[in-house]
């Protein structure tokens, strides 16, 4: 039987507009417009769920203006919510540019996400709880990286497996890699993709970065995209996974979200790392045939 997984994250509201020819500036481009629930660690959250995993909760913070919306969404998909809701920052949305070869771009307003708060958090919330799973995000602002340290000290105190993905490499920048390394140093899992990984170590070649990065952590997992995966662990590389197939790509959001929750359902109930990286890409090769970034549940609209 699947343990129980915690996920320290983020909800937002996903509007993802799909455009079939370039976008053309100072004038309209047709696309087709969804709106979605999403956020990295809500994603990771459902796609666990999908995989086998039983019990999946998720702290995050989410605005009143559509916190109904998304306990919903989650509770349709079998995930316990712990949301918090703030009544002075609206959910954080994110418009996801995609285009014909289902390449996405992100423009983020992080909204009430990164005012998760030490308040919003309880010890209780690991109790049962095999694995601890933090979404980057939460790193790049003061209030929310405290809030995750906090989760980060319990699930330490109590000998819980902690994984991180890092989230974006834009936000890394801006936070900086030297302090994001201090950050998760010791952790049990990192799982960055290959641009990430190589702006965290500075070397070009995803094996190369990921067994750097070993080093500093007990294992990584990085994401290849259409190339797969590659695990790493005490400074060298000890699996590489091949992708599944994908002839017509949808929609490439969330697929690193899908690839992670799949990843720990499979650890949780026992298998090893390579095993865990193919379930992992599996869900990946399925989130890209689909609309935004969680598995399809019954009677959502195509």
């Amino acid at each position: 039987m699947s343990g129980g997984l915690l996920v320290v994250g983020d909800v937002v509201t996903d509007v993802v507009a799909r455009h079939g020819s370039a976008l053309v500036h100072g004038t309209d481009t047709a696309a087709g417009i969804r709106t979605r629930p999403g956020g990295a660690g809500a994603n990771v959250a459902c796609w666990a769920v999908r995989s086998g995993c039983r019990e999946v909760r998720l702290l995050a913070r989410v605005g009143a203006d559509s916190a109904d919306w998304h306990r919903d969404q989650l509770r349709r998909a079998g995930v316990r919510d712990l949301l918090a809701v703030d009544d002075r920052a609206r959910t954080g949305t994110v418009v996801a540019l995609v285009d014909s070869a289902a390449e996405r771009t992100f423009l983020t307003d992080s909204g009430a996400v990164l005012r998760l708060s030490p308040g919003d958090w309880s010890p209780s919330m690991l109790d049962g709880i095999d694995r601890l799973h933090l979404s980057g995000y939460l790193l790049f602002a003061a209030r929310s990286r405290a809030t995750a340290r906090l989760a980060l000290r319990e699930a330490g105190r109590r000998n819980i497996p902690v994984s991180i993905d890092p989230a974006s490499t834009g936000f890394l920048a801006g936070l900086g890699v030297d302090r994001f390394l201090a950050l998760v140093e010791g952790v049990d899992l990192l799982l960055p993709n290959a641009d990430e990984a190589r702006l965290l170590t500075g070397l070009t070649e995803p094996a190369d970065a990921a067994a750097k990065l070993s080093l500093l952590v007990h294992q990584v997992v990085v994401t290849l995209g259409r190339d797969g995966a590659l695990v790493a662990t005490a400074g060298a590389v000890t699996a590489r996974v091949q992708a599944e197939p994908v002839r017509e790509p949808v929609d490439s959001t969330g697929a690193g979200d899908a690839f992670t929750g799949s990843f720990l359902a499979a650890r949780l109930a026992g298998h090893d790392a390579a095993t865990a990286a193919a379930a992992g890409c599996r869900s990946g090769a399925a989130a890209v045939l689909t609309v935004g970034g969680r598995p399809p549940l019954a009677g959502d609209e195509p």
